[in-house]
């Protein structure tokens, strides 16, 4: 007898989970700064910024001075171009990505993408980077659906997967990302190969942290 799956459904962040995209992310936006004359950020920094959408990402790497709203405007679509050139330069999946994604297909589970990042991008990193895999749907930032932590975007995967939001576990690295799984009452697990350290994930719902990707497989088989 087949053997029946605890989380039939997986929804997976994408930048800090899937994908280790800091680096490109920093630079652009450092690039940004430099051609504004302001100071460049660290790449410690930048793990604390990512997370809450483009905007977010903006503000908190001008000078606090600086956050006018034609400045804002202005950033973000320098960011846009900057990024468009740069996104693929340094950005690869996580070691043990490719496993656990083959390991799962293999188990039969649906997995879908949920990203605050612009959907724009979201969807042509995942189709590059992210080929051999199917995700449906994937999901970044769209301007009908309010950004994580909202619980829109992954109710939304529930209802189109025809699961009910209790049968995903939610795979992220921020404390966002933990509490979009606590509002839509899937199974919140904390990956700490990403950006945000172990305490900011327990203290924002975290119900699981894994080390590496493989430690995945015992929470859903």
């Amino acid at each position: 007898m087949e053997k029946k799956l605890k989380y039939p459904g997986i929804i997976f962040d994408l930048d800090g989970t899937l994908l280790d995209t800091i680096e490109d992310l920093a630079d652009s936006m450092n690039q940004v700064l430099t051609d504004l004359g302001f100071p460049t950020q660290t790449l410690g920094a930048y793990k604390t910024f990512v997370g809450e959408g483009l905007e977010a990402l903006i503000r908190r790497a001008l000078p606090k001075d600086q956050l006018r709203p034609e400045l804002l405007d202005q950033c973000l679509g320098a960011f846009r171009e900057e990024y468009s050139r740069r996104w693929e330069n340094q950005t690869r999946p996580y070691a043990g990505i490719p496993e656990l994604l083959d390991h799962l297909t293999g188990l039969g589970l649906r997995m879908a993408i949920l990203s605050n990042k612009l959907d724009h991008f979201t969807r042509i990193m995942v189709a590059r980077l992210l080929p051999r895999w199917r995700f449906d749907p994937v999901f970044g930032a769209r301007p009908s659906v309010p950004k994580k932590p909202d619980p829109a975007g992954a109710l939304e995967i529930a209802e189109a997967l025809h699961l009910a939001p209790d049968h995903f576990i939610y795979l992220g690295d921020t404390g966002i990302d933990m509490k979009t799984a606590c509002a839509a009452g899937m199974g919140p697990v904390g990956v700490l190969w990403g950006f945000r350290p172990a305490d900011e994930l327990r203290e924002q719902g975290a119900k699981w942290l894994i080390e590496k990707p493989a430690d995945l497989i015992s929470l859903l088989t």
